[in-house]
């Protein structure tokens, strides 16, 4: 505790004091006018002389609630005045200083005891005045006049010689007087005005009028009879006096009418007037003028209380005595009851259930979140009168007729109730959470599931044994039971969508789940997220709200909804995660994605409409796994897999859709895309011919496999120079086939002509909606629209939209939309919820099955990275352009963004790859003299494993991105006598070379990737070499299954040559992210996130590692 010294150094106590009592406090701490009589305990007692030679006394409490400073003093000011300030500045002086050394002690004078000294200086001064008298001469005076209950009226008068009333004037200048202290004006007058202004409730109210209230007003009615100018009429001459206590007591005084008054039994004679509004409450005796406080045998808050009670009619006196009785025993009732005991009544226990909102903190997110707090009130009925809490023994009190019922509350069985609550989990409410339970003994549960369960197992066993259940409106396990799912399907065969409708049936009400699913996942995604929902088991429940009324209540409806049906409503139904969903009872989607309707037919659903579109799905959920039966005059025995296809392509056709035949090179696409035009010739239905549209090195194939498996087909190659002799006989064939590179010179032409079947090979040409092919494919007429790829994603998700944007338009959205609703989430998020839902509207029309898959008896394929170095001078020619090129690029980053700077990006790589390939790459570009030896360190390890191979009689495939780096390498094996045959995209004869190295006359074929990648049968090759690599894995991949295929019995090495530590060492890791992509969305994978970010620009253009 501080002491009073450290307190004033501490607090800013001058606050607490007026200007001028400062100023002139001061001087009087300077001249010395203070004598200090004690300082203890916060409580300083002193004396100050004054101005004369009166001294004053004061009594200074420091520290107190509400005050810094309460000092009292005995002058006519008397609080916190200028001798207040003066003490407590001499106190302050009186602190010792630090001293560098100690001082002997000042020999001490000889001096009376304070004792002594305090009562010379109360010694009273003969011509001190009366502090409460006037001085001679003064004839104006401050009147008090008492108006019950309760004012007090100021008058300013002035009194003749004789003491008579001479003039008599309200005085309305009380709170000036304070500061100006007018002589009329004693030190008891300013006393009484300080009180009245410091307390809130005593105010000036009407000019002179003081109103007097509480504890305040009681203090200054008590100083009023001591001014001897209270008056209860200032006309009267007798003032007021102080009277001595008086004991009251409470009673209801009944009247003629019968109704029953409040009213007060003081003790004595005469009429008395009760001032009830201060505190304590004071009696008034007009007869004799006595002013004197009451003593109630009553609490004063009670007391004040009573001050407000109305009358109570005859009618309600009964009534009213019981409820008296039961809140206050210890005050009379109006009228008196006869009593009756009833000790064996036993109670009703009643539960009230409720839920109320509250927001937590939720420490690991670091944030607010909203909540439910569920509780559970616990009271005892006893014959209507309700009660809670525990007790060793009551009473409670009823009123039946003119009888008061006291029965005795059960403390046993209110127990063993609560021990019955208790055995089913429950715990007794924090005190903080009682809040919630008022006027009951609040329970509650550890969980919602355990809620849940008790709502669900233990409330009808509570019920059954008697017990009262009520439950508010606001309880979130108020539930009613599902008593079935319906499904509503409104088609039109016009139109190309339609609406599906998914509800339950609850209260004998049809009530749509969609809106009320799509508003959960808006305000909690997490709950229904594709992740969280594969962690719940199937038996476990969801509480669901719902927008309608229970019948029988008007309470809004809460059912339970199993995790087992939902799952499959939200996997199938994945727009319900699309942000431009609106919360409509029904949901509208395009015709295609009918097929996914067969995945909702489990579920026992109550079916309405849509007969058409339930089938469509079923027909497309099983004809992949209906093998199709090999049409007549096919000179082939199609594999298990293959006859799936051909099974899956003709429900296709009978339906009237499209699809991607995404099977891996060489399961032979191509085969049962003539299986299934065979089967339409022979079915009658061939009426129109069919074209396949294909890379320019794919005619000869598709020529030669059409002679050999289907000679029954009429095929028209439309290529060369002299096609256009063939446009007027189209219609005489059954299969047409062209190029990309033709198709939009030749589509005049070819619009003209209906087609029965149009086949995209090679799919992935037509990636880019914006080519001239993809347009011109796009406005052909073709019953049916098929894709073969077996790479239809090489890069991004956008190429897959452009073939289905060609097979069936719309039906993915426009560019802008897929792009929003699929390529962002899924590539840039890696949304695995998105990923699904895509996955989910493919799977009907994109067939894909890999080799390991079908083709298990192909031998085994080992892909080896084989590491090269680079030359010395590689190696410096590498460092001068990756400094020049990083500075490029950035600079384009900087000013265009990561997206806009693609080329440029492009570019600076192209040249680090040609440095890794061979230094003469980049010299030639530049127009420099070739440079000789040393200038490749891959060519060199290349030529080392070749001759290795060729004299191990292994069968090379080589593959190049760059023709001007084979015939680099085409040098070479002409100085070292090496026999090969080569195929680029300035090769003429194409049938040729591929004979050539097919029946074994050279070992080695040099190919370059994109003339030689797709639509060769390669399968005499048991070793493919990729001399250098790119970005799309898929484009490898294929190069590699022209030797890797069906009808290859021997085991294929694949062999990548990467210079470490190199752009080509970055480019084979960001492979890896590519190939995750369209694995995600081809294989239904869950990881489908590639985009080149920010990091991989550091990677790519990273220093060389240094050398060893």
């Amino acid at each position: 505790m501080l002491t009073s010294l450290e307190y004033l150094k501490q607090n800013p106590w001058r606050d607490e004091f007026d200007r001028g009592a400062l100023s002139r406090g001061q001087d009087y701490a300077r001249e010395r006018r203070v004598t200090l009589l004690s300082c203890a305990n916060n409580l300083i007692q002193a004396n100050c002389r004054g101005s004369g030679s009166q001294r004053y006394q004061q009594q200074i409490l420091l520290g107190t609630q509400g005050a810094a400073v309460i000092g009292r003093c005995s002058c006519p000011v008397g609080y916190n005045c200028k001798h207040c300030v003066a003490v407590l500045l001499h106190l302050l002086q009186q602190a010792p200083t630090p001293a560098s050394a100690p001082t002997p002690p000042a020999p001490v004078a000889p001096r009376l005891s304070s004792a002594l000294q305090k009562w010379l200086q109360q010694l009273p001064k003969t011509e001190d005045q009366d502090s409460n008298g006037y001085p001679s001469g003064e004839s104006s005076r401050l009147y008090y006049q008492l108006v019950p209950d309760l004012l007090i009226e100021l008058y300013k008068v002035r009194l003749r010689k004789d003491g008579s009333l001479a003039e008599a004037k309200p005085y309305t200048a009380l709170r000036e007087a304070l500061n100006l202290e007018p002589r009329f004006l004693l030190p008891l007058d300013l006393r009484i005005a300080r009180l009245a202004y410091s307390s809130k409730n005593n105010s000036y109210r009407h000019g002179n009028r003081l109103d007097l209230s509480g504890s305040t007003g009681g203090e200054i009615l008590t100083l009023l009879p001591e001014s001897g100018r209270l008056f209860a009429d200032i006309a009267d001459p007798l003032p007021l006096y102080r009277g001595a206590p008086r004991r009251a007591r409470f009673d209801w005084q009944q009247q003629k009418s019968g109704d029953y008054r409040p009213s007060w039994q003081i003790e004595g004679d005469g009429e008395l007037e009760i001032l009830t509004a201060v505190e304590p409450q004071h009696y008034l005796d007009l007869a004799t003028g006595e002013l004197g406080p009451l003593q109630p045998e009553l609490p004063p808050k009670l007391v004040q209380h009573l001050r407000l009670a109305p009358n109570v009619s005859a009618a309600e006196a009964e009534l009213f005595s019981l409820a008296l009785r039961e809140l206050a025993p210890q005050l009379p009732m109006p009228c008196a009851a006869e009593e009756q005991h009833i000790d064996d009544l036993q109670p009703t226990p009643r539960l009230r259930l409720g839920s109320r909102p509250y927001n937590y903190y939720d420490k690991p997110g670091g944030r607010i979140l909203n909540g439910h707090r569920h509780h559970a009130g616990l009271t005892f009925d006893y014959q209507g009168s309700t009660v809670h809490g525990r007790v060793k023994q009551g009473q409670i009190h009823q009123l039946q007729g003119r009888q008061i019922l006291l029965i005795s509350r059960q403390p046993k069985t209110e127990e063993a109730l609560r021990k019955t609550l208790r055995q089913l989990g429950f715990k007794s409410a924090p005190q903080s959470h009682q809040a919630a339970n008022q006027g009951a003994e609040g329970f509650e549960l550890a969980s919602d599931e355990a809620w849940l369960s008790f709502v669900q197992l233990q409330l009808p066993l509570l019920r059954s044994q008697g017990w009262r259940i009520d439950i508010e409106a606001e309880f979130l396990f108020d539930l009613t039971s599902v008593d079935g799912w319906y499904a509503d399907l409104d088609e039109s065969p016009e139109r190309d969508w339609f609406d599906l409708e998914l509800g339950i049936l609850v209260d004998g009400q049809r009530i749509s789940l969609l809106p009320v699913l799509l508003r959960l996942i808006q305000r909690n995604p997490e709950l229904l997220s594709p992740a969280n929902l594969q962690l719940r088991g199937d038996d476990e429940l969801l509480r669901l709200p719902l927008d309608q009324q229970r019948n029988e209540d008007g309470r809004p409806l809460q059912v339970l909804l199993p995790f087992g049906r939902l799952k499959p409503i939200l996997a199938t139904l994945g727009e319900l995660y699309l942000r431009d969903q609106s919360p409509s009872s029904a949901l509208r989607l395009s015709a295609p994605d009918a097929a996914r309707l067969s995945e909702l037919e489990g579920l026992e659903l109550e079916w309405q409409g849509g007969e058409r579109l339930r089938e469509f799905a079923r027909r497309l959920r099983d004809c992949q796994s209906a093998p199709a039966l090999a049409p007549p005059g096919l000179l082939a025995e199609l594999r298990p897999y293959q006859r799936e296809g051909l099974g899956w392509m003709q429900t296709l056709r009978e339906l009237q859709a499209g699809g991607v035949l995404g099977d891996d090179m060489g399961l032979g696409k191509t085969l049962q895309s003539l299986a299934h035009l065979l089967t339409e010739k022979h079915a009658g239905r061939l009426d129109r011919p069919a074209l396949a549209v294909m890379p320019t090195s794919l005619i000869p194939n598709w020529q030669d496999e059409a002679a050999r498996f289907a000679p029954q087909l009429r095929v028209l190659a439309l290529h060369g120079p002299q096609r256009h002799k063939d446009f007027a006989r189209l219609g005489d064939y059954d299969l047409l086939l062209t190029t990309y590179a033709l198709l939009p010179r030749d589509l005049e032409q070819l619009q003209a002509q209906p087609l029965h079947v149009l086949i995209l090979d090679e799919a992935q040409y037509i990636k880019n909606p914006a080519s001239k092919a993809a347009q011109a494919a796009r406005q052909l007429d073709a019953r049916q629209r098929l894709c073969l790829s077996g790479t239809p994603l090489e890069n991004h998700l956008g190429e897959l939209w452009s073939l289905f944007h060609f097979l069936m338009p719309g039906w993915l959205g426009d560019s802008k939309r897929f792009t929003r609703d699929y390529r962002t989430p899924i590539e840039k998020h890696g949304d695995a919820a998105r990923l699904a839902h895509l996955n989910a509207r493919l799977k009907p029309f994109l067939l894909r099955r890999k080799k390991d898959q079908v083709a298990k008896e192909l031998p085994a394929k080992s892909e080896i990275v084989h590491w090269v170095e680079l030359s010395e001078a590689q190696r410096d020619l590498y460092e001068t352009v990756r400094l020049a090129m990083d500075k490029k690029v950035r600079e384009e980053i900087h000013r265009k963004g990561l997206a806009r700077s693609q080329i440029v990006i492009l570019e600076a790589l192209l040249k680090l790859r040609q440095v890794c390939c061979d230094l003469r790459l980049v010299k030639s570009a530049n127009g420099t003299t070739k440079l000789r030896g040393g200038s490749s360190g891959k060519l060199d390890s290349l030529l080392e494993m070749l001759v290795e191979l060729i004299a191990e009689g292994r069968r090379v495939l080589l593959f190049s991105q760059f023709t001007s780096m084979l015939t680099l390498i085409e040098a070479e094996l002409q100085l070292r006598d090496i026999p090969y045959v080569q195929l680029t995209g300035a090769t003429s004869d194409r049938r040729s070379p591929v004979q050539q190295f097919q029946s074994g006359a050279v070992p080695l074929f040099l190919i370059s990737l994109k003339a030689g990648g797709t639509g060769l049968n390669l399968t005499a090759a048991d070793t493919v070499i990729h001399y250098d690599p790119w970005w799309n894995p898929a484009a490898e991949n294929q190069a590699t299954d022209r030797a890797y295929r069906i009808g290859q019995d021997k085991p294929v090495f694949v062999y990548k040559l990467i210079a470490r530590g190199t752009v080509e060492e970055k480019i084979q890791q960001l492979q890896q992210k590519k190939a995750a992509l369209a694995a995600g969305v081809l294989e239904n994978h869950s990881d489908a996130s590639w985009q080149l970010q920010p990091g991989d620009i550091d990677a790519l253009f990273a220093p060389l590692p240094v050398a060893q």
